[in-house]
């Protein structure tokens, strides 16, 4: 009903639409309506000239010419109604000068009932009511306006009438006024619904015809009809245009001949064109069937389907059939058909073609007893530059990596890209060894010279893992595991490294798998244990917080070393319900046996934060174990920013509104550490080790980085923990540079949870509690 009225509109323009054209008509009927009152004016003059004061008389005449002149002006706008989105506002806006020319005519019937023309009253209804329902007829497809118009004219008759105690004028009055509603909001019904349906005709009769204008238009498509000597008959206008001539030059000529160009004379057909005239001369039918066609000397490719043509008494007539210029198909099938072969952004092949040459060089060095060698190459240190720069300084630098790549291929030799920063490049006949050594050399020597990328001067090196064939795989997959593994050895030597494969390059793997396995069921069998390093003040040498450290004892294994399982367990995302458990553990142990003051630290994965419901896992863990939120202290590194900063952020922000603080982890060893620092309000720096190391050892660098970190933390309301102080002289030196708080073996090695608690029982000498 809302919408009918135009109070407002759903969603869609369809009943903009539908207003609109319906208020362009109020325009066509705006002087009728204008005459029609000036009447009415008239017959109530007439009735009240004798009664009422003609001042009065003209007073109300004033106004109401005010009224009309309103009314005419906002109906002569709608003349554009019907071309534009006609909104509730603009209903309402018109409204108003109904409600005004209304007003009008309420308040002069009432002053005229006041001023002497009580008596007369019921005959200036008449001619009120009379406005009322012609307004209704010639406005109903603008309802709002000719509700608020009725609305407002009959709550003047309604007021007049209780006025001069006129019970039964009062009814007629309100009656008028609900038949005159319902009939401008039924008559609106039925005409919105009607003009939405010619709408929705009208948009199909649209489409069908744009639907039809394109194919005739198009000219994409043509029948064609040939007789039993194979020659054009009864050519089509689309057919003649598809071979570039006039009707008259291609009727009774033959279709192969006007197709093979050239070819003709010498008899040199493509092979598609063979296969088009086997067809017609053993009168099949055939469907979908390409030809290389030569029209006017350019080569088109088109697709024909025909069927041959029989008398009744089966006497072969010819053929007929329909064909379509499928050049542009053909054209860009082709171009997806070397897209899917290589990388766009490099021009190299990619993995697809990679994979098929590999296999292709395999069973060449096996037919023919040779070697066959396979390069995996992968850029040190690309992902920094690409998340400190952006992604496209990062593909401007992988294109230069293609073109430095390429000169350094002899025949034989085919260098792709696999994928994000890692290339390979095959050696189909590697008899002599020293080729492999020495294009490696080359490619790190090369892709290691500087980068000169939008004013930077940029830096990458390369490693390189490469395997031998068959000998080290005589299948793909082989091969390309076992160059992956040598690349992953050149990697853990440092990068800029070219290594071999080698068979205890699988003990390794296979230890990692072994190590994975078990992995999966350490939380099950209990193998997991925290130990605590304490974390002191730097002036009191107060333990102010433990840093919670998991300790894995496997059955199988023995103990294995974090270095070794942290990163297998972030791998497999197995880190997350490990994490799980290192939280509520930890904040059980500090609830239940630490002192009040003291706070637990513990690592958070990143991993760990881009999980739905971490902050879910928080809550639950503080909630189990009763501990204060002021008492967990959450520590990150800056990796967490390179995965989904947005969703990590959130689910710090949730933690802090909880009461827990921050800790950034291994300050400054990333590359973008102020940025993070203005995206997160964190609650504690802790400087990396390596800075702490290096002032023992009077770095003027790194001293320099420590002050200033300090500086920057206390400018902005946060503390700082130093890491790795592991004798006096280191702590001394870190307290006069500022830090707030220390961590190193020369306050405490981390240790179980009981040998924690003890801390708390001892005394040194001057009372204060130390590790």
């Amino acid at each position: 009903m809302r919408q009918i009225i135009g109070l407002d509109t759903p969603d869609g323009d369809h009943f903009g639409r539908v207003h609109g054209t319906q208020y362009a008509m109020v325009r066509k009927r705006a002087g009728t309506r204008v005459i029609l009152n000036l009447f009415a004016a008239a017959v109530v003059y007439w009735l009240c000239k004798d009664t009422v004061a003609w001042e009065i008389l003209a007073a109300f005449g004033g106004a109401l010419l005010c009224a009309l002149g309103l009314a005419f002006t906002l109906d002569f706008r709608l003349r554009d109604a019907d071309q534009r989105f006609f909104s509730p506002e603009d209903m309402k806006r018109h409204a108003l000068g109904s409600v005004f020319k209304g007003l009008v005519w309420a308040t002069g019937f009432c002053v005229l009932t006041f001023t002497g023309a009580a008596e007369q009253v019921a005959a200036i209804w008449a001619v009120i009511a009379f406005l009322v329902m012609a307004s209704s007829v010639s406005r109903y497809s603008a309802p709002l306006s000719a509700i608020s118009y009725a609305l407002m004219v009959c709550a003047g008759g309604l007021v007049a009438s209780l006025a001069t105690f006129n019970y039964g004028l009062a009814v007629v009055v309100v009656g008028t006024a609900f038949f005159g509603c319902f009939g401008v909001v039924e008559t609106a019904r039925m005409a919105v619904g009607v003009r939405i349906a010619e709408l929705e005709m009208q948009e199909k009769s649209e489409t069908v015809s744009m639907l039809l204008r394109e194919f005739e238009d198009g000219q994409a498509d043509w029948l064609w009809q040939i007789d039993t000597k194979r020659k054009l008959r009864s050519v089509s206008p689309r057919l003649t245009f598809a071979l570039g001539r006039e009707v008259a030059e291609v009727e009774g000529q033959s279709l192969l001949q006007l197709i093979s160009g050239d070819g003709w004379k010498s008899g040199q057909f493509p092979a598609s064109l063979h296969d088009l005239a086997d067809r017609l001369k053993g009168k099949e039918s055939f469907s979908n069937l390409v030809v290389k066609a030569l029209v006017n000397g350019e080569i088109r490719w088109w697709e024909m389907s025909g069927t041959p043509m029989f008398d009744e008494d089966g006497k072969w007539l010819g053929f007929r059939g329909v064909g379509s210029d499928v050049t542009a198909q053909r054209e860009s099938s082709e171009k997806i058909e070397f897209l899917a072969r290589y990388d766009t952004l490099t021009q190299l092949p990619n993995r697809l073609q990679v994979n098929e040459s590999l296999s292709d060089a395999l069973a060449y060095a096996q037919e023919w007893r040779t070697r066959c060698a396979l390069l995996m190459i992968d850029l040190d240190r690309f992902k920094a530059i690409n998340d400190s720069l952006g992604h496209l300084v990062g593909d401007r630098m992988l294109a230069q990596v293609a073109a430095r790549l390429k000169p350094l291929m002899d025949e034989g030799e085919l260098c792709g890209r696999l994928g994000g920063d890692e290339f390979a490049v095959i050696i189909r006949d590697a008899k002599d060894r020293r080729r492999v050594d020495t294009i490696a050399k080359a490619i790190i020597s090369a892709l290691s010279a500087p980068y000169y990328i939008d004013n930077h001067v940029l830096y990458v090196g390369a490693s390189v893992g490469s395997a031998i064939g068959p000998r080290d795989g005589s299948k793909v997959e082989e091969l390309l595991r076992n160059a992956d593994l040598a690349l992953y050895r050149a990697k853990d030597e440092g990068g800029g490294e070219h290594c071999e494969y080698e068979p205890s390059l699988h003990v390794n793997a296979e230890e990692r798998r072994l190590l994975e396995v078990s992995l999966r069921h350490a939380l099950e069998r209990n193998e997991f244990v925290l130990h605590y390093q304490p974390v002191v003040d730097a002036n009191t040498e107060e333990v102010v917080s433990f840093e919670a450290l998991a300790r894995w004892n496997s059955e199988e294994h023995g103990f294995v070393s974090p270095g070794k399982f942290i990163p297998i367990a972030e791998d497999t995302r197995l880190i997350v319900p490990i994490g799980t458990w290192v939280m509520q553990e930890a904040c059980r142990e500090a609830a239940a046996n630490w002192p009040e003051h003291v706070k637990v630290n513990i690592n958070v994965s990143p991993e760990q934060l881009v999980e739905p419901d971490f902050a879910g896992t928080v809550v639950r863990a503080l909630s189990h174990s009763g501990l204060d939120p002021k008492r967990l202290e959450i520590e990150v590194t800056e990796s967490i920013f390179m995965r989904d900063a947005d969703v990590a952020r959130k689910a710090l922000e949730q933690c802090m509104a909880l009461g827990c603080s921050v800790a950034l982890d291994d300050f400054g060893t990333g590359y973008s550490s102020l940025g993070y620092l203005r995206k997160l309000k964190f609650t504690t720096i802790k400087v990396d080790r390596s800075f702490v190391q290096g002032a023992g050892q009077n770095s003027p660098e790194s001293l320099a980085i420590i002050r200033a970190v300090v500086a920057m933390a206390d400018s902005l309301g946060m503390t700082t923990t130093a890491e790795g102080v592991e004798n006096e002289d280191e702590a001394d030196l870190i307290r006069r540079l500022g830090c707030n708080k220390i961590q190193g073996y020369h306050f405490g090695r981390p240790m179980p949870a009981d040998d924690a608690v003890k801390i708390f029982s001892r005394k040194d000498a001057g009372g204060r509690k130390r590790a």
